[in-house]
């Protein structure tokens, strides 16, 4: 099974997990005449949608590359990221503002009954078994947009939480506040996993790399090769899960051009070996001692060293 199918196949997972418990809050809520076991239900169908946006995406990723977009479309992953970021945030904001303006007017919350309990748990069983799915089938397969809908799917267990602790401090504490007062800081804490991913998912659209032991990985690779000396101008950048690496290598100036292109090519080789997830290497061969002033930024092997010993 390919990388592509596997995500389809956690979202199709996804989808029909959160259309059974969707139904089944929706349902209990409007028998119970309990809004937040409603709300509950409402932020399922949320969740319908955000595994929808992965699997749309998924469906996109699996395009070959074209002469529109010839490294093909792996980054839809980080661009459907984003997006879940986004209704991530929202919905925290949304619980947020529903429990401000409840506090605010002093409105009554009502708690759920027999019914809205039993499926409340239900929910938390099953959300916890949907986290549980997608956080392991996006870390096998690196989707950092898995991941995020695992997340999400793992604030919803917090939103279930608030909705049986709402029956605990109201029925037996008889103290409806403190359930607000929960439910305020379960929703400030879903806005800040939505804002983290958002913040991470940055890293990977500006071409940035935020675990820069690759690079040690990349000086060792070429160091193994024979005849490749001073790795430089190195860069590295994410398309999906895959590695984009760029950089210069200097060998003997009277070598031909074929023996240069040996050693180059065994560095990419080396590099393949080391290093999981590589798209492609593009290796530049310079004459041995090659110094260009107007050279464009790229990570040298001094920096990583500088940086390792600051840790």
């Amino acid at each position: 099974m390919t990388r592509e199918q596997k995500i389809i196949r956690a979202s199709w997972w996804a989808i029909a997990g959160n259309a059974l418990l969707a139904f089944l809050k929706l349902g209990a809520g409007f028998i119970s005449g309990s809004f937040a076991v409603i709300a509950d239900g409402i932020d399922s169908v949320s969740d319908i949608v955000s595994s929808m946006v992965v699997l749309v995406a998924a469906r996109i990723i699996a395009r070959p590359p074209n002469i529109k977009f010839p490294y093909g479309y792996k980054k839809a992953d980080t661009v459907a990221t984003k997006v879940l970021s986004f209704m991530i945030f929202f919905a925290g904001a949304q619980l947020g503002y529903s429990t401000i303006r409840v506090l605010v007017i002093g409105a009554s919350m009502e708690t759920p009954g027999r019914l809205a309990i039993w499926v409340t748990l239900i929910s938390i069983l099953g959300k916890f078994f949907l986290t549980r799915l997608l956080s392991r089938t996006g870390k096998k397969v690196e989707s950092t947009m898995l991941i995020a809908n695992a997340r999400n799917m793992r604030n919803d267990i917090l939103l279930s939480l608030s909705v049986l602790a709402s029956l605990i401090f109201t029925v037996v504490l008889k103290e409806p506040l403190i359930d607000r007062l929960i439910a305020l800081l379960i929703s400030l804490f879903i806005m800040y996993t939505g804002f983290k991913i958002f913040m991470k998912s940055n890293i990977d659209l500006m071409d940035g790399i935020d675990n820069t032991e690759v690079y040690d990985k990349l000086f060792q690779s070429v160091h193994s090769v024979k005849g490749a000396h001073n790795p430089h101008r190195v860069r590295a950048r994410k398309i999906g899960h895959y590695y984009m690496i760029n950089l210069d290598i200097e060998v003997d100036p009277d070598l031909s051009v074929k023996d240069a292109h040996d050693i180059a090519k065994n560095v990419e080789n080396s590099i393949k070996a080391n290093l999981r997830n590589i798209y492609d290497v593009m290796v530049h061969v310079e004459p041995l001692g090659n110094l260009e002033e107007d050279e464009k930024y790229g990570i040298t092997e001094t920096e990583i060293h500088n940086q390792n010993l600051k840790k």
